[in-house]
């Protein structure tokens, strides 16, 4: 999740780094500019922690990592730097850093009412560039909906879209589960009928 820009001034990945060691929260690097990073719902988080727990086992014993919200992706190409809830990489070139990895095969991101626009458009558009990236998942807090933008073998994405009941696979780490597993124990608000 991103907020609003923090600083007017440019910084540098090195300042960068330095800088953000100094601080309570984390902030993404965009364009040189820094970015605060909002907190999430009790469903936001458990939603999170599920999907983490489900590849973590499922990867355990590979050469693939899986790493939650504290760890950076660097958009390949950039100077950009952001934390998306999950990612996993199975790229031995990312053994090099303990900040972040810049070859990730799978990243999700938990969507929020003040992010989904931002996930959706100008932050894939920034992760596609990324000649490992084979899903990048977009997992509602609201419902049981997830999106997955898959790139298949010509290299043209595909949106694949899951709901309740179906078997949600993502190809990149070849698993597959019932989209109710990612979902587990969470409990949806009543949206209130206009009338």
């Amino acid at each position: 999740m991103i907020a609003a820009r923090e600083q007017e001034r440019h910084f540098t990945p090195e300042e960068y780094f330095v800088w953000e060691e100094q601080q309570l929260e984390r902030h993404e690097l965009i364009d040189g500019r820094v970015y605060a990073m909002s907190g999430g719902t009790k469903n936001h988080s458990a939603i999170k922690l599920n999907i983490g727990i489900l590849i973590k086992t499922h990867l355990r014993g590979s050469k693939c990592s899986v790493f939650n919200s504290d760890l950076k992706v660097n958009i390949f190409n950039t100077h950009n730097y952001t934390y998306p809830d999950l990612s996993v990489t199975c790229d031995p070139q990312d053994n090099s850093s303990t900040q972040y990895i810049t070859y990730p095969c799978l990243i999700v991101e938990v969507l929020s009412d003040s992010t989904e626009a931002y996930d959706r458009g100008k932050k894939f558009e920034k992760y596609r560039r990324n000649p490992n990236l084979v899903d990048y998942v977009l997992v509602s807090s609201d419902e049981i909906a997830i999106d997955i933008y898959h790139k298949n073998d010509a290299g043209d994405w595909l949106i694949l879209s899951y709901r309740a009941g179906d078997l949600v696979e993502l190809k990149s780490i070849s698993l597959s589960l019932a989209i109710e597993q990612f979902y587990e124990e969470i409990v949806f608000e009543q949206q209130s009928e206009i009338s």
